[in-house]
């Protein structure tokens, strides 16, 4: 958890909650440009290793097997009310914000429990695991059985994990950030988001980089993704829209 230096405890600043990739992955305590970037401009983010992530033991790893978005997603719940709970925090100014299984997060985070968010950053992230398998490398494509079982089988556990099945509950305004050559997350997942919430008439935006893939590597994209992030939640968090 990073908390902007000198900061009122009078219930009214802003916050985020920063769902990690993987989903066996986990956050640390290391130096992030990005975290930089919200903390000093006053938001108060916590980054939870919610159930699934990796370092606690591989029962807490496999803890998410075939419920992807379920109760690791309440884990996420949890830090957003945690944060409400130590007295910074307006509870109607946390916002989510991720990349990859992050991304997926954020988008089940807003679709599962959109009471909760009042806005979202995506970047790179699956809106639908049946499409993502049939798009995926021959790796990733075991990665993913290995986390939701076998396709025919399981299906119910992959309709239940993609956030396309909830992406109609989406109140909160969501911004996508996508990669146009992305080999695991093709962009055609974060077409997907836009125009189903454009034709809801929900408040959408998006961005794609040019020769960009699974991530931003180039300098000036990544400065400009996190400068657009920021402008996003500036106007949703901060009472400036």
């Amino acid at each position: 958890m990073w908390i902007p230096f000198n900061l009122k405890r009078d219930g009214s600043n802003p916050a985020l909650v920063l769902p990690h990739g993987g989903p066996t992955g986990q956050s640390a305590d290391y130096w992030s440009p990005r975290i930089a970037a919200f903390v000093s401009r006053g938001y108060v983010c916590i980054a939870p290793n919610v159930r699934g992530s990796t370092g606690y033991g591989i029962e807490f790893q496999k803890a998410n097997y075939k419920d992807l978005g379920g109760g690791d997603l309440q884990d996420e719940v949890f830090a957003a009310k945690f944060l409400e709970a130590t007295g910074y925090v307006n509870p109607k100014k946390i916002g989510i914000t991720g990349g990859s299984y992050g991304g997926f997060m954020t988008l089940m985070a807003l679709g599962r429990s959109p009471e909760v968010w009042a806005a979202g950053v995506e970047l790179f992230g699956i809106i639908n695991w049946m499409t993502m398998l049939e798009h995926s490398d021959p790796m990733l494509q075991e990665y993913e059985k290995s986390l939701l079982g076998d396709p025919v089988k399981d299906r119910a556990a992959y309709d239940a994990a993609s956030p396309i099945t909830y992406i109609h509950n989406v109140k909160a305004p969501l911004l996508v950030l996508q990669g146009n050559n992305d080999p695991r997350v093709p962009r055609e997942e974060a077409e997907q988001v836009v125009e189903l919430l454009k034709k809801d008439g929900k408040t959408v935006g998006a961005h794609y980089y040019a020769n960009e893939g699974h991530g931003f590597e180039k300098r000036e994209n990544q400065i400009d993704s996190i400068r657009r992030t920021v402008e996003w939640f500036d106007k949703y968090l901060k009472g400036n829209n």
